[in-house]
């Protein structure tokens, strides 16, 4: 039987992501929509432990769609890996009377939804929010398009200067663990090679074809690397490569956090306000501790333990052709 839902609670944790303010808006004014009471949490988890928790109006999120970062603000906290966390948090949510939660972030951030849910018997639905869109049970998560519009457009502006210098760049971008983000950016900057942290590229395959680009007397090249490739980050990679190859000017680009801030963009405003609602209302209709996520243009609930324990793979047709494309 569904529980009666009056008061929800919403936060964001982890690394922020363009498009945060986006869903935090459509949350409360859904809620309002059906005359829900809703409360933002601040600083995450760590906010939740402090009880730094305050009511939110539909005046509160006027003028946020546009804004990068998370209103609410967010941390990581290890505190609330500890059971004496997690009961201070509970015991915050207690005085506020929330019957759920609304939580926007990684697969960290499920995590602790997950297990504080099963401890304490209080429903959350996940919100994936992260630029590197590595979530299992959607095709993307919020950020990850602004991330991607803003490493391209910085490798844009890599690509006038290596060819008016004829030099090679390295241009590091966001990917500890996937490469989500160095794929499509390396299809559409136009890279000559993109190494991936789940694809393995020798650094003797990397000299070789660089060696190859010389002897056509191609001397600028894009190389994109996913900071968490197996080849190692780019100035490793480029010292590397200086040591074999010296014909070639060599230069390295980390964009770095740039891939977090910035103003979300159309796609991402669309999405975070979709999953915003339909977090709302899968509460309203009995869903909890589940992520809501879309696949295929539909809104699709995915179990917390999927959504945090099984991998999103990269599409092999794309892998196949970057590399195709960049020779």
């Amino acid at each position: 039987m569904s529980r009666e839902i009056k008061r929800i609670a919403v936060f964001t944790s982890g690394g922020d992501a363009p498009g945060m303010n986006s869903a935090i808006r459509a949350v409360v004014r859904t809620a309002a929509f059906h005359d829900l009471h809703v409360y933002g949490i601040h600083r995450g988890y760590e906010g939740m432990i402090d009880c730094d928790i305050r009511r939110l109006e539909k005046r509160n999120v006027g003028n946020i769609l546009q804004r990068g970062g998370t209103v609410l603000k967010t941390a990581r906290s290890d505190r609330f890996r500890t059971p004496e966390g997690r009961k201070s948090a509970y015991e915050s949510l207690l005085a506020h009377d929330i019957d759920a939660c609304i939580a926007i972030g990684g697969d960290g951030t499920f995590t602790g939804a997950s297990i504080f849910s099963q401890e304490y018997n209080i429903p959350f639905i996940g919100i994936p929010g992260t630029i590197d869109n590595d979530i299992y049970g959607t095709d993307y998560t919020i950020g990850f398009d602004t991330a991607v519009n803003t490493a391209m457009e910085a490798v844009d502006k890599i690509r006038d200067t290596a060819e008016s210098h004829n030099r090679l760049f390295f241009v590091e971008v966001m990917g500890r663990h996937a490469g989500f983000i160095a794929l499509n950016v390396g299809i559409s900057g136009g890279a000559e090679m993109v190494l991936l942290p789940e694809t393995d590229t020798p650094l003797e395959s990397i000299i070789e074809r660089l060696r190859k680009s010389a002897k056509r007397k191609k001397m600028f090249s894009l190389v994109l690397v996913a900071e968490g490739n197996k080849s190692g980050r780019a100035r490793e990679i480029a010292a590397q490569v200086k040591e074999e190859l010296d014909m070639f000017d060599i230069r390295t680009t980390v964009v770095g956090h740039l891939q977090r801030g910035g103003s979300p963009s159309g796609f991402d405003r669309v999405l975070s306000s979709r999953l915003g609602f339909h977090a709302v209302e899968g509460l309203m209709n009995g869903k909890e501790n589940v992520a809501v996520g879309i696949v295929n243009d539909k809104i699709k609930y995915t179990a917390f333990e999927d959504a945090i324990n099984k991998s999103k793979t990269l599409n092999k047709d794309l892998v196949r052709m970057a590399e195709i494309l960049g020779r």
